[in-house]
């Protein structure tokens, strides 16, 4: 956690997990009609002057006891709560966020005895912290407002919390009025499903497609056509004369001219959306100054299936709370005779602390180390080359497009009770079947987990595992 400095953060927006939030709302809100209180500790990731406060750990206050009676107000927390969470906070180099309810649902804000309090008290915090930041929220049970602190003399409001679940929740300090009219008769019929609001939300979404390949490519027309409206794409590989028959938009002259396929990608998406704003990567995702690009989306598509990009996908959901989505399709056959064994299309749901690849053991130590050799290194090992999987375009199409609906419906909220068992769907072409995946977190996992040396919700405060 980088110390106040000179930045200047111009809007914040606070990050929770969902197994999180289920946790703080049912201490916020037991359904007594009272007042509660806890303190969330959370890490940063800046994009510029804005930033996004990770919440990484709930500490509840008990009431009566850390949540007492208050002198100038309604209730305070006592000083020895709060310099046992400010030291624990210090010492993690996490901020201090000090949480309590109002009532009322979709409409909350400080009252004038939280603001005065937040005067007497945060410049005092702030020389107790060492320079970390600190600050409040409040809820109403279907909204938020929040006051960050970066200095004594440099306040932010906090625009926005989003819990990030199999629903994306957007609390606000009130009513979004974004009822504007569609213009573009494009999403006419789109807009009688979830209406101009939904639209809109689109068409600010910034999601991350890696890999623009077989599955890759319908993601990307899917998404281009939905009327979403910033695309980060990275592929390095170029297309050939075996990519035509399931890379969407591709040619034949593609082939020949052996065309970069986030280009391919790029006039497929602006074709479908000319108002997209679309960046293709014509480099390896692994890199580092790649990978970092993704840390700003929110939403991931993970459509290269490599175990190293399984391992930076995974990481970038964990440290950095963006939800994301691993697609792909397999083809088993008998070494020997050739003899079909199973067929399959498969999505997975990657969220905060749930799903983890990593945990759920899909991510091969193995692996990991024969694609961190060169060529050169695997023959010299007689490691030799991998023959050409079996890939078909509908195959990749039922994972795909799955996947791109999971999106839109997390997106814009269109499941009000989401099955948060659900990680994951495979379809067994040969046997017709369909398939629910339950992937659970492990509390001890480097990755998701909740130990202090994990990468959960550290944000700005670790490296990704990429590539110089």
């Amino acid at each position: 956690m980088a110390k106040n400095s000179s930045r200047h953060v111009a809007a914040c927006r606070v990050d929770m997990p969902a197994r999180i939030k289920a946790r703080l709302f049912a201490h916020l809100f037991p359904g007594d009609g009272d007042e509660h209180a806890a303190v969330l500790a959370a890490s940063i990731a800046f994009d510029g002057d804005r930033a996004r406060l990770l919440v990484r750990h709930y500490i509840p206050a008990e009431d009566g006891i850390d949540y007492v009676a208050g002198i100038r107000g309604y209730r305070h927390l006592r000083g020895e709560f709060v310099h046992r969470c400010i030291v624990f906070c210090r010492e993690q180099k996490l901020i201090y966020l000090a949480v309590h309810n109002h009532g009322g649902t979709n409409r909350v804000g400080f009252s004038s005895v939280d603001l005065a309090s937040h005067h007497r008290g945060y410049p005092a915090l702030l020389d107790l912290t060492q320079g970390i930041p600190v600050g409040a929220l409040v809820f109403a049970t279907e909204a938020a407002a929040g006051d960050i602190w970066w200095k004594a003399t440099d306040r932010t409001p906090v625009e926005e919390v989003r819990v990030i679940g199999h629903t994306i929740e957007r609390l606000t300090p009130e009513p979004q009025n974004d009822e504007s009219s569609c213009s573009a008769k494009t999403y006419d019929r789109q807009v009688l499903m979830f209406g101009n609001r939904g639209q809109a939300q689109l068409a600010r979404a910034r999601v991350g497609v890696i890999g623009a390949g077989g599955a890759g490519s319908l993601i990307i027309e899917y998404l281009a056509r939905l009327g979403v409206g910033h695309l980060l794409v990275a592929d390095p590989d170029r297309l050939e004369p075996s990519n035509l028959s399931r890379v969407v938009g591709a040619t034949t002259e593609d082939a020949e001219l052996q065309q970069l396929k986030v280009d391919v990608a790029k006039r497929v998406a602006e074709a479908a959306n000319p108002r997209i704003d679309f960046v293709g990567i014509p480099e390896t995702f692994l890199r580092e100054s790649v990978a970092k690009q993704f840390r700003q989306c929110d939403f991931l598509f993970l459509a290269a299936d490599t175990a190293s990009a399984r391992l930076v996908f995974n990481a970038i959901v964990q440290q950095y709370y963006i939800p994301g989505i691993q697609v792909g399709a397999r083809v088993l056959a008998d070494e020997d005779t050739g003899e079909l064994l199973d067929i399959f299309s498969v999505l997975r749901w990657v969220l905060p602390g749930a799903g983890c690849l990593w945990c759920a053991g899909l991510i091969s130590p193995h692996r990991l180390a024969l694609e961190a050799k060169t060529h050169a290194e695997r023959e010299s090992q007689r490691y030799g080359t991998e023959a050409a999987s079996p890939s078909v375009i509908t195959l990749n199409a039922i994972a795909a497009s799955h996947a791109v609906n999971e999106f839109l419906f997390a997106t814009l909220g269109l499941r009000r009770n989401p099955d948060v068992t659900v990680g994951g769907y495979m379809w067994h072409h040969m046997s017709q079947r369909a398939a629910i995946d339950s992937l659970t977190g492990a509390i001890d996992c480097s990755e998701c987990g909740d130990e202090a040396n994990s990468r959960f919700g550290r944000g700005d405060n670790a490296s990704l595992p990429t590539e110089r």
